[in-house]
């Protein structure tokens, strides 16, 4: 027995370093690992840089488990990644929400980054958009009007309009999102992923606190982006 506990608690560890990865990964790192095991009947080098490669991709589908606030009227990142802008801005004219400008902050993703999505705060979808567009590199200002984009609409326990716009960037191809109108959501859930590269945009109400600045960094589930008006 005391020779089982240290391999337990060995592995009890890992699993709290070693993040649990997202299930659309598994394609890609079964396809890498077939790869690997090719290219290694022809090269032991050719292998390791396949092994290496299949390492890769399987840390970047990884979500991390996160601890999310639960005070209410906030509203937590999205998506882990660095403040590119917090501006007023219109919300995407595809949810029919008007012109009346709310504050926009943007986090862009690098490949290094997590790349799963958050909910920004409890409540129920309203409405999802998706609209096909460009691949301009997702740091531009102008990637939240040109770029291919999906869009999230939630109405919040409290009352309050969010927006959550995952946009894709310059080699992302690909948006997943896995919520639907009318269901019910907590914060901090996982609810989409965009391969590879890309920005998320969060829309709150005007009034509403800013928490965050160009350059900073957030973490998707934990990191509160803004203080939402009460009343």
């Amino acid at each position: 027995m005391s020779s089982e506990k240290p391999v337990s608690h060995f592995l009890e560890l890992a699993r709290g370093i070693v993040p649990p990865m997202n299930p659309h990964g598994r394609p890609f790192v079964i396809g890498a690992a077939v790869a690997t095991f090719v290219l290694r009947r022809f090269s032991k080098r050719l292998g390791v840089v396949g092994a290496v490669l299949t390492a890769w991709v399987a840390w970047f589908f990884r979500e991390p488990k996160r601890v999310t606030p639960s005070r209410p009227n906030i509203a937590v990142a999205p998506a882990d990644g660095t403040v590119s802008h917090v501006v007023e801005a219109v919300p995407p004219a595809e949810l029919g929400l008007g012109t009346t400008p709310m504050i926009r902050i943007s986090v862009f993703l690098s490949v290094f980054d997590v790349h799963v999505q958050r909910v920004p705060a409890a409540g129920e979808i309203r409405q999802v958009s998706y609209r096909p567009g460009k691949f301009l590199s997702a740091d531009l200002d102008k990637a939240s009007e040109d770029n291919e984009r999906n869009t999230v609409w939630l109405r919040t326990l409290e009352g309050h309009d969010l927006v959550v716009v995952q946009i894709a960037g310059l080699v992302a191809r690909r948006i997943v999102c896995e919520v639907t109108e009318g269901e019910k959501v907590a914060a901090g859930q996982t609810y989409g992923l965009i391969r590879f590269g890309s920005r998320v945009d969060l829309y709150v109400p005007r009034g509403s606190r800013a928490l965050v600045e160009a350059g900073q960094r957030t973490i998707g589930g934990e990191t509160v982006l803004a203080e939402l008006p009460e009343g």
